[in-house]
């Protein structure tokens, strides 16, 4: 069961994939709000530039055009909700062992491009298929809501485009004003119900590299940072480490320039970037399109108002001033609906000490994320 403003969330989100309209609905992580934008045309609209109001649907080439849904063309709601039991889920078992040698060869290729001083970490990825006879997506929604809350949560949807849903544990960017938080996220072990986890020297180097290579990027377009200590999060099945990198930017205009220097990050794409992107694009079998990019709220203004009132409660006076917020997260634990075949996108650093085997069972872990909500 689910309170009456979920209830509303859901209708408007089944009405909303009948009509055909694009739209995104979302929760942010930790958050009881889900929001939901809906675009008043069928248009595809791209991002033009970083000061742009609306929400960016972006792919993992930064080469290719970020779909944009623009505030002053869409009709926008916030709706709140308390968590609730989960639908019954399908927990099917989705393997197939040619899956698991195709990436297992790509992940030895990997090492071997790693190991000859190419690159110190390329992260590949595989796409994986599932045949469904029926998918609610409503349903699915739901259960990625109440199982994910500390993750970013969407549903995504363009009539010529396609439909995409996430639960991902990532931020790319979280700007209020001028200042502004990343993420160094790497690492990854199945949780075990504990945050006590004896990381390896692999994980390690993995997520030094990619805190390194953050904050190298940031200085080369003159901004400073400060690194808070690594910790261990949890993301629905799995752990990883994680550090937050925060600052503060010049001006309103440096926010593309600090959204260029961390996308693709090394976290979904390797170190060196521009080295690890090519033998991507060349050796992996498939396009990501919008997986490993990014998605989220673009230059988002908030009221924030303050009431005050006199002994006689007489008069009210509002102080009234305007935040201008960003909100953007990595498309990871991601997938693509196509009808009745559903494509789960996973992937996994790789440095020279990773082991084949393990990395393919890592993808596993990742790909029970979506698997687990499939309704």
């Amino acid at each position: 069961m689910f309170d009456e403003t979920l209830s509303n969330v859901l209708s408007n989100l089944r009405l909303a994939y009948e009509q055909k309209k694009p739209f995104i609905f979302y929760r942010k992580p930790n958050e009881l709000d889900v929001f939901e934008i809906t675009q008043q045309d069928v248009s595809i609209r791209f991002l033009e530039n970083f000061n742009q109001k609306g929400f960016v649907f972006a792919p993992f080439n930064s080469n290719e055009k970020a779909i944009f849904f623009p505030l002053d063309k869409s009709s926008f709601f916030k709706h709140s909700y308390k968590a609730t039991s989960l639908n019954e889920i399908n927990n099917n078992n989705f393997t197939n062992p040619s899956e698991k040698n195709k990436h297992v060869e790509l992940v030895k290729k990997g090492i071997d491009f790693i190991k000859g001083k190419h690159a110190s970490k390329i992260v590949l990825s595989r796409k994986k298929n599932i045949y469904v006879e029926q998918f609610d997506i409503v349903k699915t929604f739901e259960n990625l809501l109440n199982k994910y809350t500390s993750a970013f949560v969407y549903v995504w949807y363009h009539p010529k485009i396609g439909l995409w849903l996430g639960a991902t544990p990532e931020t790319l960017v979280q700007t209020k004003n001028n200042n502004f938080k990343t993420m160094s996220l790497a690492g990854t072990q199945v949780y075990n119900n504990s945050l006590e986890v004896d990381w390896k020297s692999k994980e390690l180097v993995e997520h030094q590299i990619v805190t390194n290579y953050i904050v190298s990027k940031l200085l080369a377009i003159n901004i400073n940072c400060s690194v808070k200590d690594t910790e261990t999060v949890k993301a629905g099945n799995l752990v990883h480490l994680k550090a937050v990198i925060s600052g503060r930017l010049k001006n309103k205009f440096q926010l593309g320039d600090l959204i260029k220097a961390l996308h693709p990050t090394p976290a979904i794409c390797g170190v060196p970037k521009e080295i690890a992107k090519e033998f991507i694009l060349k050796n992996e079998s498939y396009k990501r399109l919008y997986y490993t990019g990014y998605l989220g709220e673009l230059n988002f203004e908030k009221d924030n108002r303050k009431q005050k009132n006199n002994k006689r409660n007489i008069e009210n006076h509002a102080y009234n001033f305007k935040e201008t917020q960003s909100n953007l997260f990595v498309n990871l634990r991601c997938m693509e609906v196509q009808n009745k075949s559903l494509n789960i996108y996973v992937g996994g650093g790789i440095t020279k000490d990773s082991n084949p085997e393990k990395e393919y069972l890592e993808t596993v872990a990742k790909a029970e994320v979506m698997e687990s909500v499939i309704v």
